[in-house]
């Protein structure tokens, strides 16, 4: 359970989002920065960051995000620094891609299923 100054949740969701395309560009030092960025995201959003897997052509997310915030509001942040960010380092990407990220994503709440059990699907990602 967390809690803030008016209440005490436990909402935790798991998202996934995609480059532009679905193009395999998350990989190596792109996918060491992008993993820095999100982590700083996340802690300067008040959110706690349980997993994250960055495939080459998507990337898992599992957060606890307070509901007074919105995992919508995080994700956009994620995204969007990310994005500049990597392509302002990277520039390669943006000759490959007019956007780096697609303006979709998948997000579902853990619902009743422990966080462990969740956090060992995200880990075993890269082995499938």
């Amino acid at each position: 359970m967390r809690s803030n100054a008016n209440i005490t949740f436990q909402c935790a969701f798991h998202v996934v989002w995609c480059p532009k395309y679905r193009r395999r560009v998350l990989d190596g030092p792109i996918e060491a920065r992008l993993k820095e960025i999100v982590r700083e995201v996340v802690a300067e959003k008040g959110a706690w960051l349980v997993e994250l897997e960055v495939m080459p052509d998507h990337v898992h997310l599992l957060v606890e995000v307070d509901p007074q915030f919105g995992v919508h509001r995080l994700v956009k942040a994620i995204k969007g620094r990310s994005s500049r960010v990597l392509r302002e380092e990277f520039p390669a990407l943006k000759s490959r891609l007019p956007t780096l990220w697609t303006n979709s994503y998948f997000v579902a709440t853990v619902g009743g299923a422990p966080l462990d059990v969740v956090n060992k699907y995200l880990e075993n990602q890269k082995n499938v």
